[in-house]
C-alpha cells in the first residue's frame, strides 16, 4: 500500500513529499556506503578487493554458478562479469567447475582461499559498523534496528525479480 504523499518530516514538522523521503533516502544510503567503503580501507588497508568483486565472491558462497547466471543475478552484462571473473581467478579467489548438466559450459566457484577472503571482508564490515553503531545514542541505535526489517523489504522490492540467463 502507498505511503501517504505528504508525511512529516521528524526533524523540522513540516510536511514531506514520498520524493523529498526517497531522495533524503538515497542520500543517506551513498553516503554511507561511501564512509563504510572508505573507512574500511583505511581501518583495514589488506582491503582491496572492488565492491564489484566482492559482491560476485557474496553471490558465489551460496553456490557455484555460470558466468551467464552470475550476470543474471547481478544485473551485468556478461563481458563484464568475465572480466571481473578473471581477475578473481588470477587471485585464487574462484576456480572453473566442470558444469555437470552440461559438460560444454563451466560454472565458477569460490575457493577456500575466496571463502576466507570474504569472511574476512565480512567481518571488517560488521566490526566497523558495530563500532560505529556503538557511537549512537540508546534511541538511535534502536531506530536503526527496528528499520532493518523495513529496508529488508525496500531492497527486495527494488530489486525485483532476477532476470534469466542468457
Amino acid at each position: 500500500m502507498p505511503s501517504s504523499p505528504h508525511v512529516p518530516d521528524p526533524a523540522t514538522g513540516t510536511p514531506e513529499t514520498s520524493v523529498e523521503h526517497a531522495r533524503r533516502l538515497t542520500d543517506v544510503v551513498t553516503r554511507l556506503r561511501r564512509a563504510l567503503r572508505s573507512s574500511i580501507r583505511t581501518d583495514y588497508p589488506w582491503e582491496s578487493l572492488p565492491m564489484a568483486q566482492v559482491e560476485l565472491l557474496q553471490t558465489l558462497a551460496a553456490a557455484p554458478l555460470r558466468v551467464g547466471e552470475l550476470a543474471a543475478r547481478q544485473r551485468l552484462a556478461p563481458n563484464t562479469v568475465s572480466g571481473l571473473v578473471g581477475k578473481l581467478l588470477d587471485a585464487g579467489f574462484v576456480d572453473r567447475q566442470a558444469d555437470p548438466g552440461d559438460r560444454r559450459t563451466a560454472r565458477i566457484a569460490l575457493t577456500p582461499a575466496g571463502q576466507r577472503q570474504l569472511d574476512d571482508w565480512q567481518h571488517a564490515h560488521e566490526r566497523r559498523i558495530a563500532d560505529a553503531l556503538g557511537t549512537l545514542d540508546p534511541g538511535d541505535r534502536d531506530a536503526v534496528f527496528q528499520a532493518l526489517p523495513a529496508l529488508d523489504q525496500l531492497a527486495r522490492a527494488l530489486a525485483g525479480p532476477t532476470p534469466p540467463a542468457e
